[in-house]
């Protein structure tokens, strides 16, 4: 069977879909994507999966006038360094939002959006975006 089934991709990348990383109990940090082993504790540390939270703030961005291979046909687009509290950052691309509201300072939720359409391991490929907030 040439596509990977969703179910099977959905258990292969847990961070994709619902944003899982990981928790050192021991130490208190958090990581995103997941580590299986604490950088600070490294052995000793207790790590947990935890889901992140999904709702951030956006601490830098910049608009993509030209797009990635594949990605095009979205420009322009915005990509933005979003924080997610308890030491978890992460890029991501930011969609739904006026560009007057995309801006540092302002908060944004995860949301779930199709990521390409079309490729060697499926038909289809969805992952979390991120969408401003009130």
């Amino acid at each position: 069977m040439p596509y990977n089934a969703l179910p099977l991709n959905w258990r292969k990348f847990p961070e994709r879909y619902n944003l899982e990383g990981s928790y050192c109990e021991t130490c208190d940090t958090y990581y995103f994507p997941a580590r299986v082993l604490c950088h600070k504790c490294r052995r000793k540390g207790k790590i947990v999966t935890k889901e992140m939270p999904r709702i951030g703030t956006i601490i830098s961005y910049t608009k993509v006038h030209v797009g990635l291979k594949g990605f095009e046909h979205e420009t322009p687009y915005y990509l933005a360094l979003v924080d997610l509290g308890k030491g978890v950052k992460l890029l991501t691309q930011i969609v739904d939002s006026d560009d007057s509201k995309v801006k540092v300072g302002a908060k944004v939720k995860k949301i779930f959006r199709k990521i390409n359409e079309g490729s060697k391991i499926g038909p289809i490929s969805y992952g979390y975006k991120f969408k401003v907030i009130k």
